[in-house]
Formats: C-alpha cells, sequence, structure tokens
C-alpha cells in the first residue's frame, strides 16, 4: 500500500498546485465560517430592540445597541439611525450605502472558492493528458515492445492528478454553494431589517 506522500510524488509536477489550491481552499472555507459565524445575530430580537428605545425617541441608546452588537445588519441600522432627523429618502439611501459596503465583505474570498473549484478539475484533466503523453512516448522510444512496468508511471500521473483535482474541487464547491446560500441569506435578513427600521420612522414621524 502506497503512502500518501509516494501517491502525490507520483502524480507528477502538477500535484503542486492542485496542493496549493486545497491548502488556500481550506483556509478560506475555515476564516468564512468563523467571520460569518460572528456575523450573525438574532435579527428579529435585535430589530425588537431597536424598535423599543427608537419608538421612545433615545436616539443615542439606538446607537450604543447598535455599536454592541457586532455585523452587517446593526452596521446597516446605525447608519439610517444616524439620519433620524432626515427626509424618509435620506434614510434609506443612507441604509443602501452601508449595505453596499457590507455585501463585499460577506461575499469575500468566494470568486476565489468557485475558480479552484473550477481550475483544479482541469489541472487534474491536463495531468491526466501529460500522464498518457508520457506513456505514449515511453512505447515509441521502445518500438512497441513494452511491459506494464515501463507504462506504470505515466498511468500513476494520469490517474493521481484526475483523482486529486476532483478530491479538491467537489468539497471546494459544495461549500462554495453553502456560502452563496448564508451570504443570500444575510441579504434577505438586511432588507427585512432595513425596511423596518424605516417603517418604525415612518410610524414615529405621524405620531408627532
Amino acid at each position: 500500500m502506497l503512502s500518501l506522500f509516494e501517491m502525490i510524488s507520483r502524480g507528477g509536477i502538477l500535484m503542486a498546485p492542485i496542493i496549493f489550491c486545497s491548502i488556500l481552499s481550506l483556509a478560506i472555507i475555515i476564516e468564512r465560517v468563523i467571520s460569518l459565524n460572528r456575523a450573525q445575530i438574532d435579527s428579529k430580537e435585535f430589530i425588537g430592540s431597536i424598535d423599543d428605545v427608537l419608538r421612545r425617541n433615545k436616539i443615542l441608546e439606538a446607537i450604543n445597541i447598535c455599536d454592541k452588537n457586532k455585523g452587517p445588519i446593526p452596521r446597516i441600522l446605525k447608519a439610517g439611525i444616524l439620519k433620524h432627523d432626515r427626509s424618509h429618502e435620506e434614510i434609506k439611501e443612507a441604509v443602501q450605502d452601508a449595505a453596499g459596503f457590507e455585501i463585499p465583505y460577506l461575499e469575500k474570498y468566494l470568486a476565489i472558492l468557485v475558480t479552484i473549484a473550477t481550475i483544479t478539475p482541469l489541472l487534474g484533466l491536463l495531468g491526466t493528458v501529460t500522464g498518457f503523453i508520457r506513456a505514449f512516448m515511453v512505447i515509441q522510444l521502445k518500438g512497441g515492445l513494452v511491459n506494464p512496468g515501463d507504462l506504470a508511471k505515466g498511468i500513476w500521473e494520469a490517474l493521481i492528478t484526475t483523482v486529486a483535482g476532483l478530491v479538491v474541487a467537489i468539497p471546494t464547491y459544495i461549500a462554495y454553494n453553502y456560502f452563496v446560500s448564508r451570504v443570500n441569506s444575510f441579504i434577505t435578513e438586511m432588507e427585512k431589517s432595513a425596511t423596518r427600521l424605516l417603517d418604525i420612522f415612518s410610524l414615529r414621524d405621524r405620531e408627532i
């Protein structure tokens, strides 16, 4: 039974970029899991606390609540609350501008993940092609008088790079889709929270 190192070494030079992609993919997945979990809050409970203090016109208290909670939703609501004395459109614009800064943060590194998921199978396919080229070169050099051992190196390279590329690409693509789903969920919660904030200010203005 071959060790992992022996299998990697038999995969040829293209195993180097595949391994690099696997390490980069793992690092991004860990970073995104930690970052998105930190950004997650109970939006209903949060907006409820904001609603309570704004109805009593305690603007500074609402801002302090936003400062104490980390994540995109508190930050975009804070941007709107800071414009509490402006028109409905100005508050809406402030919230939209803040959201425009938050969304790229939520989507950070996702383009790299999908790139890795795309190119690693291609690197594996390239290794397959170069492996078979190596095998056919051996056949040509020996005038067709070869035994299976003569072809083993090229076949190893062809098969190992293909498997390695798929082993990296499949979990990376699954992780990418998971993170896209998480980001879309964040965006939906941000939209709901922003709409609720505008409703709170509209109700407050009618009561004044």
